[in-house]
């Protein structure tokens, strides 16, 4: 006993908990959510995985800190998928051409935490391939609303990782209970996600992943706070959709043949 509070504990007094997994959440209905990334990470030391979802049949979008990583990274979308440790017949692996993180990005509080990955070639748009709209420039979620949040992350503060897609409902909180927990905490770019019970959250292996509102993607999966549960900073994605906008006008550019890299 007294080594499981001491474990406990441990959790509670981490400074940063990653915001990545579905924690009191259900098993979502296979391929119902179509828009859904999986992201393996690979580097020279580790593979790690997070979320991300599909805004065109070129681009997912995802969390910065997904693929802020030492040495050469390489990184792999898979599409349709339910259970990714196996090769089911919806799934679309494909490989990433670049990526783009955005150029105000901060390990430092989690700021800015938001990158567009340009896949090496098109999705096919099928059934259980879909892509997803996401919130226009000042176009806000209220406070109280329930939004949806989906992923492949833990499901308790141990590991493993889930094999099949989870999903869970979390309230769209006031700002000021993420203030309280962070002096990095931004409104303009962030909006702030829990379960006011600590019963239901994302942590590990779900960042990435979108906060679904009324079928429109809000905010990106980014960071937690001393408590591992509750509250949580999504990162606003209406605040960053002129960037999203701008980027994606440039990675359409660059697929026409002779075309200069931005690079």
């Amino acid at each position: 006993m007294l080594l499981l509070l001491l474990l406990t504990n441990a959790f509670v007094l981490l400074p940063w908990a990653g915001a990545g997994r579905i924690i009191g959440g259900r098993e979502a209905v296979a391929h119902s959510r179509p828009y859904m990334a999986f992201l393996k990470i690979k580097n020279a030391t580790k593979t790690s995985r997070c979320g991300g979802f599909l805004i065109r049949p070129d681009a997912v979008l995802s969390a910065a800190h997904c693929v802020d990583k030492k040495g050469t990274v390489r990184v792999t979308v898979i599409l349709g998928a339910h259970n990714v440790n196996r090769r089911e017949p919806n799934q679309q692996k494909i490989p990433v051409e670049k990526w783009v993180i955005h150029p105000k990005y901060s390990r430092k509080g989690f700021i800015n935490d938001i990158v567009l990955l340009k896949l090496k070639k098109k999705a096919k748009i099928t059934e259980n391939v879909r892509y997803i709209s996401f919130a226009k420039e000042n176009e806000r979620v209220r406070v109280g609303a329930l939004c949806r949040v989906s992923g492949w992350g833990r499901t308790s503060l141990n590991p493993p990782a889930s094999d099949v897609l989870r999903e869970v409902e979390l309230k769209v909180q006031k700002e000021k209970i993420c203030q309280k927990f962070s002096k990095y905490f931004q409104p303009q770019s962030m909006i702030c996600v829990g379960d006011e019970n600590r019963k239901k959250a994302t942590y590990k292996g779900d960042s990435g992943g979108p906060l679904v509102c009324k079928n429109k993607a809000y905010g990106i999966v980014s960071r937690g706070y001393d408590d591992p549960l509750f509250p949580k900073a999504f990162t606003r994605i209406s605040y960053f959709e002129p960037w999203i906008r701008k980027q994606l006008r440039r990675f359409a550019i660059q697929d026409i043949p002779g075309s200069p890299s931005s690079d």
